[in-house]
């Protein structure tokens, strides 16, 4: 089992309003393709972890929430959208965002759920042609220096101050 072994993971939105911290270890690192999590996550599976729900904290701005089933809740940031939280209102955890964590690379997902919705061209991704952003040819250089330039994504660790402009 190849789980993040820290005693404090911290991670946020994009933006910067939210930002949260986890004493302990995250549990269970998992994928879920399941419908409700491609709509919650605007994408083909959500990645998320168990965080102890008294070992959770929010450091910085406040949680949104939206209810997409009766037992369940998702938590994101209402400025910026990130989704932060699966909540299963019953469990003694939540499940954070792995892409929200400020070193997602340290947690590699062990299962699989809902792959019933799981996109069939999935065993095809390995063989696919692979770019590093700004190696593609889609960008020029000025376009790349003034994403750069304006660039208001939160950094990968805690700030003291950090301005969450739209």
């Amino acid at each position: 089992m190849w789980i993040m072994s820290t005693k404090k993971t911290t991670g946020g939105c994009q933006c910067g309003a939210v930002r949260y911290s986890v004493d302990g270890e995250l549990s269970d690192p998992h994928i879920c393709h399941c419908r409700m999590c491609q709509k919650a996550a605007g994408n083909y599976f959500m990645p998320l972890a168990g965080a102890k729900r008294e070992q959770f904290h929010v450091t910085r701005g406040a949680i949104s929430w939206f209810r997409s089933s009766e037992p369940v809740r998702r938590g994101f940031c209402n400025r910026c959208g990130t989704p932060l939280i699966f909540d299963a209102l019953a469990s003694d955890h939540y499940s954070v965002t792995l892409g929200s964590l400020d070193q997602p690379d340290l947690v590699a997902p062990l299962q699989q759920f809902g792959t019933e919705a799981q996109m069939p061209w999935f065993k095809d991704l390995a063989g696919l042609e692979a770019h590093e952003t700004g190696t593609d040819g889609e960008m020029d250089d000025a376009e790349l220096s003034a994403i750069a330039a304006s660039n208001r994504q939160h950094p990968d660790h805690d700030t003291e101050n950090w301005d969450v402009q739209p």
